[in-house]
């Protein structure tokens, strides 16, 4: 693998098409490998004081940690939310081929 580690980053949008176009608009600017848009689920979470629920469509982002930094800014930009669930966990292992490929995905052009 290469000395670049791999991330997987979460986020949660709105609705399908939100996370729809965030997934297209990060893979095409070459900022994640893969972005999986979930199903649907509910969120509960407090929010300026008050006690919030919402349906969500969750993502999970891959992209090299060399990339971080721009996915976050594209994340922020193109998110709809005042203040966006950007969480990224590092992959301690992996399949080796997966990985590489993650890396050679999210390289710039």
């Amino acid at each position: 693998m290469s000395s670049d580690h791999i991330l997987v980053v979460l986020t949660n949008l709105p609705s399908r098409d939100a996370a729809l176009t965030l997934a297209r608009a990060l893979v095409e600017q070459r900022l994640a490998a893969c972005v999986n848009v979930m199903p649907e689920c509910t969120s509960v979470y407090r929010w300026k004081g008050a006690i919030e629920s919402a349906a969500e469509t969750p993502v999970l982002i891959k992209t090299p940690a060399s990339r971080y930094a721009a996915l976050e800014q594209a994340v922020r930009r193109l998110h709809p939310y005042e203040l966006p669930e950007i969480v990224a966990l590092p992959v301690d292992a992996g399949l080796p081929d997966y990985l590489a490929w993650v890396t050679a995905e999210g390289a710039p052009s």
